[in-house]
């Protein structure tokens, strides 16, 4: 894997070269939609010329292709967008560049960002780094994988309910959440708006804190950033952290528990204050999830019709070219996801599901709050198993939502979450344990992640 500081005082067209040629030497993986080569090759130009300066001036990196970006089209890995080219740029994108970041392509993902494991896209799996008869996680698994192998230092992905995370546990690199609001989602195609943040895939977590602070802070363009409040932190004095028990039960992988013991044991090495403690509405996080976000998704989804942009459908009437274009151009998640949705809105079904899971939503973050009285940082494995086979859970949808059951609760509460390489399984795949701080507590999360780094 590559870091930002390898590209230090190196030419940006030779960087960028090397890091498309390590692309196409890749393309196996199916980690890549498409790349932005010309418009890169461009920059990188102006970089060597001195005319674009920055932090990260000459380094290349590649962003899941729900993010709006020029030199090329924006697919969401969806058919519906196969042809989309997008008039504007994300603002994650444009202050990445502004610091001389240099976009190279756009990485696969479950079409629409709907998924678990990379194999939703229109334009078929990504595989594993480690395994390529496993998945890559998902939604964010191109994003992951192109770390992995060292094709760019670092990735942009979108996390709604562990997205960045699992991805990043099952591809053995950094994948950091922040807390909601803290990036703008400005130029991003949206899944459910309640719960989507912008977030990083990194091989070291001090990366991952660089461009985290690159990309934060307010954005007239989207209501939902909060004030740039975040800047690199350290850590001062021993920090008091709790491992949730009821994710540490015998229903989770024996290897994930044992690499996130030892974990824990590193860090009361380190000199911090380790304990167990107690989540118990943990086990109606997941349902919760699946009835708050399909509910956003159906509703956000209603844009894509055929009418307005996107794939169209030839029909004879209206009504019928309105079904067969979402026919044609939604895969079987998205119409699964648009049904559920659709039902808990639906009258006479709302107060049942949506209004009660609402409801359960903010007992969720109440507890959690009333966890960070006492603690600075819960603990949790990042997924209960590591990377599972492709088309291992692709006809039983439930068993594939069940390995998002770690990270939902800190998307639910709008909360910061980073995953951290913690070891291998017995079979030599990555397992990552996940880190969840209190809101705006960013500094201080990425601040622990960068001390463990390296710690034997």
């Amino acid at each position: 894997m590559r870091k930002i500081s390898d590209y230090s005082g190196k030419s940006a067209r030779e960087s960028v070269l090397q890091a498309l040629d390590e692309a196409r030497k890749h393309e196996a993986f199916n980690a890549i939609l498409s790349t932005t080569e010309e418009r890169a090759l461009e920059r990188a130009d102006a970089v060597d010329r001195g005319e674009i300066t920055g932090r990260l001036a000459g380094v290349p990196f590649i962003v899941k292709d729900n993010f709006l970006t020029f030199g090329g089209t924006t697919t969401a890995a969806s058919t519906f967008l196969e042809d989309f080219k997008a008039p504007i740029q994300a603002t994650a994108i444009e202050v990445l560049e502004a610091e001389g970041a240099i976009c190279i392509g756009k990485a696969n993902l479950d079409a629409f960002a709907h998924g678990g494991s990379t194999e939703n896209s229109a334009y078929g799996p990504t595989k594993n780094a480690i395994d390529q008869e496993r998945v890559a996680g998902g939604s964010s698994g191109g994003s992951a994988v192109v770390v992995a192998l060292g094709i760019v230092p670092f990735a942009l992905g979108t996390d709604t309910g562990g997205s960045i995370r699992q991805p990043a546990s099952f591809n053995g690199v950094v994948g950091y959440k922040p807390t909601y609001g803290m990036v703008s989602r400005y130029g991003v195609v949206a899944m459910a708006s309640s719960t989507d943040t912008i977030g990083v895939l990194a091989s070291t977590a001090d990366d991952a804190e660089l461009v985290m602070d690159i990309m934060s802070g307010k954005d007239t363009k989207d209501m939902t950033t909060l004030p740039d409040y975040f800047s690199p932190s350290t850590i001062e004095a021993p920090l008091r952290i709790g491992v949730i028990s009821e994710a540490m039960t015998d229903e989770v992988d024996p290897d994930v528990r044992q690499r996130t013991q030892e974990y824990c044991d590193k860090l009361r090495a380190q000199g911090h204050h380790v304990e167990a403690v107690h989540l118990p509405i943990l086990k109606y996080a997941l349902a919760i999830y699946y009835i708050v976000v399909p509910a956003e998704i159906s509703s956000n989804l209603g844009r894509y019709d055929g009418v307005r942009y996107g794939r169209r459908a030839q029909a004879e009437t209206l009504s019928e070219m309105y079904g067969k274009s979402r026919e044609e151009g939604f895969v079987d998640e998205n119409k699964r996801r648009i049904m559920i949705g659709s039902y808990v809105l639906s009258s006479g079904y709302f107060d049942a599901y949506y209004l009660k899971a609402q409801k359960a939503r903010t007992v969720l973050i109440n507890e959690l709050n009333k966890l960070f009285e006492s603690y600075d940082i819960l603990v949790t494995p990042t997924a209960p198993t590591p990377a599972f086979k492709l088309g291992e859970n692709t006809a039983d949808p439930v068993k594939m939502y069940l390995a998002d059951i770690m990270t939902v609760p800190a998307s639910l509460a709008g909360m910061p979450a980073i995953s951290v390489p913690a070891g291998k399984s017995a079979e030599n795949l990555p397992i990552g344990v996940q880190l969840i701080g209190q809101r705006r507590s960013d500094g201080l999360l990425l601040a622990l992640a960068k001390q463990m780094e390296g710690v034997t």
